[in-house]
């Protein structure tokens, strides 16, 4: 790993040097477990304490903090991301000889970049392009005519389907699956028909998605992640949803088909949308929600009943079976004071 000062460091991330900024840095770590060879960083008054207690050796610190920060530091503007800047410093990604491994099987008709690399045992289908300093792991498969961007990463068996297009500098974790079958049925007598769907999967420039992270190809039009948006692992993301720029999903989030998410928002890990809905943008909605209605305007949405003794929740769990029965008793009573409040006066 290379060695930086935090003068050098300055001079890549921004912001202003407070302390000795000529002492020489080989890594980053937590708060808790750094050295004084080491780099870590604080966002905020309730990390303030370990902070002061860390034995890094320089912080990176926010103009607010910084009067109380006692080791060298460096004062940014948000030090969350220049820390995650900082990371790229201390652990560049490896190089790679592009090329393509012996037990590779390539279509005559695909095209592949000169400096791409393409791992052992990836199958490449008819007239699929994979773009420029693009990484395609082992095991990787990549259906006819799809395009990869380029400076794109896509880790070991990971799938994309046929005709689906991916921008620059996508990321896809193992095991996530582009492209395969929305669940379409159309009931016929007594059976299910399976609906052929015959649109595509589009990954816009920027997008990564998590490891087994599923997105269906549309039935008709295409599925559409917008760039810059972040999904996490284990993530159903059904045919014809779309989701908007920079939009960030939390794991176990299931999205039914054809709803609409805008752009900006946060997800929380667990919730469950249902199909045709349409979100605003910078909507955040809490973990294990339940979204079953569009939402038309920004903010934040919750619908997760708080954490209780198990005997609580047993007897609270009862009274809503009954909340149906006494919401007809109160509009009776409700109408008998009316007729009583009347009749006084």
């Amino acid at each position: 790993m290379p060695g930086y000062t935090l003068a050098e460091l300055g001079a890549c991330l921004g912001g202003a040097l407070v302390g000795d900024v000529g002492r020489r840095y080989t890594g980053v770590a937590s708060l808790e477990q750094a050295t004084s060879e080491q780099i870590s960083f604080v966002t905020g008054e309730k990390h303030l304490a370990a902070a002061q207690r860390s034995r890094a050796g320089a912080l990176l610190v926010s103009s607010r903090l910084s009067p109380q920060i006692t080791q060298p530091h460096l004062v940014v503007a948000n030090p969350h991301a220049a820390f995650a800047r900082a990371v790229d410093l201390f652990h560049p990604e490896p190089e790679i000889a592009p090329g393509i491994h012996p037990s590779a099987h390539i279509a005559d008709s695909a095209q592949i970049a000169a400096d791409a690399w393409i791992g052992p045992h990836v199958h490449i289908a008819d007239n699929a392009r994979i773009g420029a300093r693009s990484r395609i792991g082992a095991g990787c498969s990549i259906g006819a005519q799809s395009q990869i961007g380029d400076d794109c990463v896509l880790h070991p068996n990971v799938t994309v389907y046929s005709h689906c297009r991916l921008g620059h500098r996508i990321i896809l974790h193992s095991g996530c699956v582009i492209g395969s079958d929305g669940f379409g049925l159309a009931w016929e007598d007594d059976h299910w028909l399976k609906v052929p769907h015959i649109g595509g999967v589009v990954l816009e420039d920027d997008v990564e998605v998590g490891a087994n992270t599923t997105v269906d190809r549309g039935a008709l039009d295409d599925t559409v992640i917008e760039r810059g948006a972040k999904l996490d692992n284990l993530i159903q993301i059904a045919h014809n949803v779309r989701i908007g720029a920079h939009t960030a999903i939390a794991a176990c989030t299931g999205i039914a088909g054809s709803t609409h998410i805008g752009a900006y928002c946060q997800i929380g890990g667990a919730a469950m949308i249902i199909g045709h809905l349409e979100i605003a943008d910078r909507v955040v909605i809490s973990a294990g929600t339940f979204v079953g209605k569009s939402i038309r305007e920004a903010g934040t949405y919750t619908s997760v009943q708080p954490l209780m003794a198990h005997a609580d929740w047993k007897r609270n769990a009862a009274q809503l079976r009954h909340l149906d029965r006494m919401h007809e008793r109160i509009k009776e009573l409700e109408k008998k004071l009316s007729e009583l409040e009347r009749k006084s006066s």
